[in-house]
């Protein structure tokens, strides 16, 4: 399944994704991954759950190179219950455009894996033109 936390920056995603990441951490019998824009998140989440910063990946610059990525990170651990990805479209170059696709791509890899993704998006429902919410959940 594909979660979504939608709004404009400041509506509070972010603390948002912090305190549903922290609180799967408690549940979760699998491995909890957190990819984040930079380092500032480092320690507002548990220490059980992996945090991934993209700034160190400074050549993902597509959302195919970022969806490989993905890939190469459920490859190296079989055992992914859950994939934050706050703010989305301060990766990679990815742009409002871009959502459809990587959403739907989203979802493949999620009933693929069994696994879930939590991604946040700055932007509001109405302007994500073109994605198909079937197979999403809004949390906000």
């Amino acid at each position: 399944m594909v979660k979504l936390l939608i709004g404009h920056k400041g509506s509070g995603k972010t603390g948002q994704m912090v305190q549903i990441a922290n609180d799967s951490v408690e549940k979760s019998n699998g491995s909890i991954i957190f990819i984040n824009k930079n380092h500032r998140l480092n320690y507002e989440l548990a220490h059980d759950i992996r945090v991934i910063c993209m700034e160190d990946y400074e050549n993902i610059t597509n959302i195919d190179e970022y969806i490989g990525f993905i890939y190469g990170i459920i490859s190296s651990d079989h055992d992914i219950e859950t994939i934050f990805i706050d703010s989305i479209l301060k990766h990679a170059d990815v742009s409002l455009g871009d959502l459809p696709e990587f959403i739907d791509r989203l979802k493949a890899i999620s009933k693929l894996f069994d696994l879930d993704f939590v991604v946040s998006v700055s932007a509001e429902k109405e302007e994500m033109i073109g994605v198909n919410f079937d197979g999403c959940e809004i949390l906000n």
